[in-house]
């Protein structure tokens, strides 16, 4: 291993990205700017981080799931702030892998839904080994780390358009941001004591605590895995606290800047853009 390069394990926040070529990579920001990385490669069965660096074309997702679990109503101020009695269970739904984007890509308003798209910031869990039948206190083994989501929304489709469920509201194209950067397991100690802010241009219009969690990321992991295998990658969005824009009627237009900061994780960006008509 060169000088300088250090492992995986090394590094706190993992980026994936494409280079100018096409190339996919795994890595690491090299400055502040996020448009060069240290490239991540394969030693002996083992990802490091070399002294390679390359410029950053697309910043995708940190990791490419092969599913995707949603838990709605899991703060208990959000449902407070929507008129809804708090859970009994997890209320699970999916997210299609279509709407997967990354760190400062578009979110871009469907034409069939222009006026009426939310936002929803999120602490999104990493499986990181198969997972089936786990306890509640072994489930945070499971975990690989932790990413910052945006649970975009689009509520007319939530309700009447979408025939009552869920998923068809939360799966259009570009609809799941998910970034910048996968942070290692041991690196958040606590996943449930993490600050959680949105910014929709410079207005903050969500401010909470992973501690207002209905239930916990370990108490989430443990239901879904119930005679249900996760598999490795497996993501799962835990909820998102008070502050959307349905409860004001504010939603996102083209042009607006939306930014969620999670501690510990750093901070997710996408610009809102309107599809163009052909």
């Amino acid at each position: 291993m060169s000088a300088g390069a250090g492992t995986i394990a090394d590094a706190k926040s993992i980026i994936r990205f494409r280079d100018s070529s096409g190339d996919e990579h795994f890595g690491v920001f090299t400055d502040a700017s996020e448009t060069k990385a240290r490239v991540a490669a394969n030693r002996n069965g083992k990802m490091a981080i070399t002294d390679e660096e390359v410029a950053i074309d697309v910043l995708l997702p940190p990791v490419d799931p092969l599913s995707i679990f949603c838990i709605g109503l899991n703060y208990i101020d959000h449902a407070k702030e929507v008129g809804m009695e708090l859970p009994k269970f997890p209320v699970v739904f999916s997210k299609s892998i279509n709407a997967l984007t990354g760190h400062n890509s578009a979110i871009v308003l469907p034409k069939v839904a222009r006026d009426e798209v939310d936002f929803e910031a999120e602490l999104a869990v990493v499986i990181g080994r198969e997972c089936k039948d786990v306890s509640e206190a072994a489930a945070l083994d499971y975990v690989l780390g932790y990413t910052i989501a945006n649970d975009v929304t689009a509520r007319r489709w939530q309700g009447k358009k979408g025939g009552g469920q869920w998923v068809r509201s939360k799966s259009f194209d570009t609809f799941l941001p998910l970034g910048p950067c996968l942070v290692p397991r041991s690196d958040v100690p606590d996943p449930q004591n993490l600050r959680i802010r949105t910014w929709v241009n410079d207005r903050c219009v969500q401010d909470g605590n992973t501690n207002m969690m209905v239930f916990s990321v370990a108490q989430l992991i443990s239901f879904l895995s119930q005679d249900t295998t996760l598999l490795p990658g497996t993501v799962i969005l835990t909820g998102t606290p008070a502050g959307v824009g349905y409860v004001k009627q504010q939603y996102l237009k083209g042009g607006d800047v939306v930014r969620i900061e999670i501690e510990r994780l750093g901070v997710l960006r996408n610009v809102v853009a309107e599809e163009i008509s052909l």
